[in-house]
């Protein structure tokens, strides 16, 4: 049987490393799966920060869009992060709904796997309303899809300048 797990919270909230640790506590050799497309110097530098802080323990799969391409069943997953997931569909043709149905597709393959999902994801849409087009409709997109991933979730955890607060359990 799947379990979900839902992190959410503002950037630089913990989540990341909630996320890992909650996984470690889990199982001995998590999966870490990482949705990020690597833009630029700076990001490629943050990505080995984080590949260097969690260690050998864990398996890494680099994956950014087709996550039910890899089984994981039977293990315990950190994917990180459901936004950058998201932002690697939607700049294909900014349409909302397309990619939204899209990805609740790719979603429900993935974790129909018997496995221990954590997805970590971001709370774009708790500040003010942007005065740019695209980023409101991503903004809502990013919104829909943490409330459907939340909606299937077992739990769900919000991180609070790095104290987690349990939403749902």
């Amino acid at each position: 049987m799947s379990k979900i797990i839902l992190i959410t919270g503002g950037q630089r909230s913990g989540k990341s490393r909630y996320a890992e640790e909650l996984a470690l506590s889990l199982a001995d050799g998590p999966v870490y799966v990482a949705t990020a497309h690597v833009w630029d110097e700076e990001f490629r530098e943050r990505v080995r920060r984080h590949q260097e802080r969690r260690g050998p323990q864990w398996t890494n799969i680099e994956e950014e869009k087709y996550l039910s391409r890899h089984d994981l069943t039977g293990r315990v997953a950190v994917i990180d992060c459901v936004t950058l997931w998201l932002t690697n569909f939607f700049f294909e043709n900014q349409d909302v709904d397309n990619t939204l149905e899209a990805v609740k597709r790719e979603f429900d393959q993935f974790t129909a796997h018997d496995g221990t999902y954590i997805f970590v994801t971001n709370e774009i849409g708790s500040g003010g309303v942007s005065v740019d087009a695209v980023q409101r409709r991503f903004t809502d997109l990013q919104g829909w899809m943490n409330q459907y991933i939340a909606s299937r979730a077992d739990e769900v955890i919000l991180m609070v300048s790095g104290i987690p607060v349990t939403v749902k359990s």
